[in-house]
């Protein structure tokens, strides 16, 4: 979740940028609560609305080690762990979405891996358990494993062999700092089949990101090739990395999301589908406005205040919601377009409620597929873009996120080291 400028001084939070499977970062609460008498959306406080969203929640607690953004982890070091419950899915995949063997123990207490992790990988993993009630927790981390003091890596996104919006930009993160960009940039070549001209943006020194002027021609193919093995990144340091990876653009969808007048338009192929009312962030803690990609789909996960600075004086988080519906990823810093059940149905079109995500009108369990989140999420893709407009915050950062589209064509190509 994300906060105004003078919270977020204390809610920055490191994340995994760009890979699937993180910690939730996120710490969104549309806050409309359910109101008593006369219906109004703002008949509560914001705490009834806490109170309200965390009510009811599952006992349960899910563990993983290592802990969310580790890097350097030990090959045999993979754990998750559940108390006040029993875990019933652990889900360990590689950052190019191969899936990694594991086994949850007889009394569903702890999992772990059936073998040793890879070096210089990196890893998602998603866990979820249940407490006595049947009531459900989830908890997303990623981490990347130990690699060899004289090499590096590029972890890349999107997976391979996948099909995504027409937004989804090739963003590598190198395990370590790379000293020479344009010997690293030269050996990987990005291309589309629509012959599009696909130009590397560097952000810092361990990410190098690929885009287009304009979005992905709808239904092209992407081809990657990294040639990395033997090149020099730093003195004595050298990629080990020779492959070709390709993946798919979909139909092109583009959402808008209104925050002065609380409605999302979502258009596809030129052609609106669908007006939807939702509930963007407070003017206290008001959305990022600008061009933000989705990076990741959940089902259902955690929001937990104190992960983005939403904290009691008891240092707790504000809300910590286990069950949030159909949760998609537009910032690292954890601004999510998501389902929300605690909210009366009465904010959605007509309330910015939320610390800064964008809600829409949903079910607990995310299992009615009438509803609004869920639509939304059926018909989403990674890699689709949602625009903010008339938002009083300001624009996000290009690399918050894989959100280099908020820069121009001209300042894009100024980051290039070719």
């Amino acid at each position: 979740m994300r906060t105004d400028s003078k919270r977020r001084k204390r809610a920055l939070v490191a994340a995994s940028a760009v890979l699937g499977g993180v910690l939730v970062l996120s710490a969104c609460n549309d806050g409309g609560g359910k109101p008593a008498g006369n219906g109004s959306a703002t008949s509560k406080s914001q705490a009834d609305v806490d109170a309200a969203a965390a009510k009811d929640t599952s006992k349960a607690r899910i563990a993983i080690a290592p802990k969310d953004g580790s890097t350097n982890v030990g090959l045999n070091n993979a754990t998750v762990a559940v108390s006040d419950g029993t875990l019933t899915k652990v889900e360990l995949k590689t950052s190019e979405g191969a899936a990694v063997d594991g086994k949850i123990a007889a009394d569903g207490k702890s999992w772990k891996p059936e073998g040793a992790l890879k070096r210089s990988q990196k890893y998602s993993l998603s866990a979820s358990a249940k407490d006595a009630g049947g009531k459900e927790a989830h908890e997303n981390a990623s981490f990347t494993t130990v690699s060899p003091e004289n090499s590096f890596i590029g972890s890349f996104t999107p997976e391979e062999g996948t099909k995504v919006g027409v937004g989804m930009p090739v963003s590598i993160d190198f395990n370590k700092p790379i000293k020479d960009k344009k010997a690293v940039q030269a050996a990987i070549n990005v291309s589309s089949s629509s012959g599009q001209e696909v130009v590397g943006h560097w952000f810092g020194d361990q990410r190098l990101d690929f885009r287009p002027d304009q979005y992905w021609n709808a239904n092209s193919t992407i081809t990657m090739k990294m040639k990395l093995d033997g090149v020099e990144g730093a003195p004595g340091v050298v990629g080990v990395q020779d492959r070709t990876a390709t993946f798919q653009i979909g139909r092109s969808q583009v959402s808008t999301v209104d925050a002065k007048t609380k409605k999302m338009t979502v258009t596809r192929d030129g052609q609106v589908i669908k007006t939807i009312p939702i509930s963007a962030g407070s003017p206290a803690n008001p959305t990022y406005n600008g061009q933000m990609v989705i990076s990741e789909k959940f089902k259902e996960t955690r929001m937990d205040g104190a992960t983005v600075g939403f904290k009691d004086g008891d240092g707790k988080g504000e809300y910590d919601i286990k069950d949030v519906p159909h949760a998609m990823r537009l910032s690292n810093s954890g601004t999510f377009i998501h389902g929300n059940y605690w909210g009366d149905d009465s904010i959605f079109g007509s309330a910015n409620t939320s610390h800064g995500c964008v809600g829409l009108n949903d079910a607990k369990g995310a299992n009615d597929p009438n509803q609004p989140g869920a639509w939304f999420f059926d018909n989403s893709l990674v890699g689709d873009v949602v625009t903010v407009v008339n938002s009083p915050d300001k624009t996000i950062k290009a690399d918050n996120g894989l959100n280099g589209w908020n820069l121009s064509w001209a300042d894009w190509k100024a980051g290039s080291a070719t």
